[in-house]
């Protein structure tokens, strides 16, 4: 990994920006710090940013200021979901009440912008922004669907395109602002981390549905009524007398067992899995795709591991 010392770097960054001198907010900082995932984003974020030039100080503002932003979401959708874990840890919100995780997760967002603003980089901020507004749509989106478990393959897109995929292309854009001033390879990029979060959020249906050991839940989409690209495939691909026989079953009942092993079942049957797959691979070799034409280096060479590994992990 050639930014393996910069990521050490990184972290003492992301500390700084969390910290605060109201004891409270200290004290869950430090517990944010603790449990922290992968840091996947800061990752390609710095990686993107090692393709056109030495990292520097501008290079760990944008990994900050996107980690920031991620890390306020996910504490906010923990909230929102009433998810009392993350990542095999107690949330925010399950140890300090909705109130303050709500209030934490606007401290995070507001040292996010911050950090651009001490620094002038009003392009990153402009990213960001443009990716929160993204985020926000893709998340009421989904819920306005949710409700009729009336989502197509379209939508589905436009969804996980907003929701997810939003962010991880300002994580590279942001990175690449920090090392290059070209245009084009600012698109090029942008384009990159959308098809990379494509890819990614489609192996989280995968996941869902999957008997690895995955730090949640298996099944976990079907109990909540969220319409995945495995199940949106094979409602398509069914008879729909099955079809709106099953919808009318999770609509009903969710969490029943019986109903989830159908749903599985229902799937399955339907090649829902197998062409969510191909789906995945399709996004991620576009991504392959735009690497081509960057400079050859070992950050290039890195995130074409990347993209092998958003789609053949298990976690």
């Amino acid at each position: 990994m050639p930014i393996k010392e910069e990521l050490k770097q990184f972290g003492t960054h992301f500390k700084a920006a969390i910290a605060s001198k109201v004891p409270l907010l200290d004290k869950i900082s430090y517990y944010i710090v603790k449990t922290k995932g992968k840091q996947f984003r800061p990752l390609i974020s710095l990686l993107s940013a090692k393709v056109f030039g030495p990292i520097n100080a501008q290079s760990f503002a944008a990994a900050t200021m996107v980690e920031l932003l991620h890390t306020a979401t996910l504490v906010h959708d923990d909230v929102v979901d009433d998810s009392e874990q993350r990542r095999g840890f107690f949330s925010i919100n399950a140890l300090w009440k909705n109130k303050i995780a709500v209030l934490v997760g606007d401290y995070l967002l507001s040292r996010g912008l911050l950090v651009a603003l001490e620094r002038d980089q009003f392009s990153m901020l402009k990213i960001l922004s443009q990716a929160v507004t993204d985020m926000s749509e893709g998340e009421l989106l989904q819920l306005e669907k949710a409700r009729r478990l009336d989502i197509n393959e379209d939508i589905y897109y436009r969804i996980i395109r907003q929701k997810t995929a939003s962010l991880i292309a300002a994580s590279v854009s942001c990175g690449v602002l920090s090392t290059s001033e070209d245009p084009e390879m600012l698109k090029l990029m942008h384009q990159f981390g959308s098809d990379l979060g494509m890819a990614f959020q489609i192996k989280d249906d995968l996941m869902d549905l999957s008997e690895e050991s995955v730090g949640k839940p298996r099944i976990n989409d079907i109990k909540e009524k969220k319409m995945t690209l495995p199940l949106i495939i094979a409602l398509k691909n069914a008879p729909s007398q099955k079809s709106r026989q099953l919808i009318n079953q999770i609509r009903a009942n969710s969490e029943d067992p019986k109903v989830i092993q159908a749903a599985i079942r229902f799937i399955l049957d339907h090649n829902g899995v197998i062409e969510a797959s191909k789906s995945m691979m399709d996004f991620r070799d576009k991504a392959l795709g735009s690497l081509k034409t960057l400079p050859d280096n070992e950050a290039r060479a890195s995130l074409e591991k990347v993209c092998y590994f958003v789609t053949e992990r298990n976690n």
